[in-house]
């Protein structure tokens, strides 16, 4: 049956190029972005202003330089996003502690739930997706992405905007 489902994949590319590994990350990747974006109508925000969401949600108060950095998104695109944000109570901004010649970026309550509700969705929209599987199939999947989540987190490109990984103290 692998064979038939690899010979069908295949005729369904349309060059044979595409059946190298990274073109078909690269059409899986596309391709379950556009359904998440129909899925979940990202929040109901512009697309900058999912991800910033989700960033914050991930790592908490950031500044906006740092938010910007951790999404690969200009000063001028982070700024008008957040603002659109704050009036829709999705963010607050505060002057940052740290450096008083920025600004601090937290997500509200009303943000909180939002990106909650946007996991909710996306959630199931996988189990959907995924539940037309067998077990087998479902369960060779989840290894895979796991293992290519473990692959993402080592390498250097996919984590070039992040603070490196905080040292926990020796007792």
């Amino acid at each position: 049956m692998v064979a038939n489902d690899n010979e069908m994949l295949n005729s369904s590319l349309t060059h044979e190029a595409e059946t190298r590994p990274g073109a078909l990350l690269r059409e899986v990747t596309r391709m379950y972005t556009r359904a998440q974006r129909v899925v979940a109508d990202c929040c109901r925000t512009t697309n900058t202003q999912c991800h910033l969401l989700i960033e914050l949600d991930r790592s908490g108060p950031l500044s906006q330089a740092d938010l910007g950095t951790r999404v690969l998104l200009e000063k001028s695109w982070v700024s008008r996003a957040v603002e659109a944000m704050v009036d829709r109570g999705l963010v607050t901004k505060e002057p940052n502690p740290a450096d008083a010649r920025s600004w601090l970026v937290t997500l509200s309550d009303k943000g909180l739930r939002t990106v909650r509700e946007l996991d909710r969705s996306l959630d199931a929209h996988a189990e959907q997706l995924l539940g037309s599987l067998g077990e087998g199939e479902r369960r060779a999947v989840e290894d895979a992405l796991v293992l290519l989540m473990k692959l993402l987190r080592e390498d250097s490109a996919a984590n070039c905007c992040l603070p490196a990984p905080q040292k926990k103290e020796s007792r």
